[in-house]
């Protein structure tokens, strides 16, 4: 199935996001909570589709370098997770979006290294360029839609450390982990019209930390 960046497909995801229910964490006790943006753009490669963000995050970064991840960060004191959200997308992309561009949360998903994430999907309705910041990100990637609904992008499997499937997602020919697998499925799921639960699914043992 293909996913045009349209009016169309803007109104399929709303309405997906007007059926679902959303899961807030039932023990959020010690952890520190921050947003991530599902962004939603025009694909670079020329078809028109609509894509996602993602990006690398810098290998100078303190923690998770070099780890592919959704735009985002901690809350502000006093920010919502839709502020927080919009803020870090302007500070990491150079993307300045407002309340109205966004189509709803999904499930909270608690980290192992101690965060409680809560994900907003947004529409980015604009043609200017991404501008990275080079303190920040170290490459940009926009995902079509339709990479990650192809039978053999998904998968799961399982680690030594952990009782939980881990899940992985392939795009352009690597492979993403959670926490960004976690919620990358959760959206598949809700552009299927399935309300798939994401919080048990595991992160590989590098990202515990």
């Amino acid at each position: 199935m293909t996913y045009p960046f349209s009016a169309a497909v803007r109104t399929l995801v709303a309405r997906r996001f007007a059926a679902f229910t959303r899961a807030p964490a039932v023990d959020a006790h010690g952890l520190k909570p921050a947003a991530v943006a599902v962004t939603l753009v025009e694909s670079d490669d020329g078809s028109g589709e609509t894509a996602f963000v993602l990006t690398r995050r810098g290998h100078d970064l303190r923690t998770h370098k070099g780890q592919y991840a959704l735009p985002g960060g901690r809350f502000a004191e006093g920010e919502s997770a839709v502020a927080a959200a919009l803020r870090e997308l302007d500070e990491e992309l150079g993307l300045r979006l407002g309340e109205d561009d966004v189509l709803g949360l999904l499930d909270d998903y608690p980290t192992r290294s101690g965060y409680l994430i809560t994900p907003v999907v947004i529409w980015a309705e604009q043609t200017r360029p991404l501008l990275p910041n080079p303190e920040e990100i170290a490459a940009v990637h926009r995902i079509p839609l339709a990479a990650i609904a192809r039978a053999d992008a998904i998968d799961f499997v399982t680690i030594p450390e952990s009782e939980r499937r881990l899940v992985r997602i392939r795009m352009n020919g690597f492979l993403v982990h959670a926490p960004t697998a976690a919620v990358v499925y959760q959206f598949h799921e809700l552009l299927a019209g399935r309300h798939t639960r994401v919080s048990d699914l595991e992160q590989p043992v590098f990202a515990w930390r």
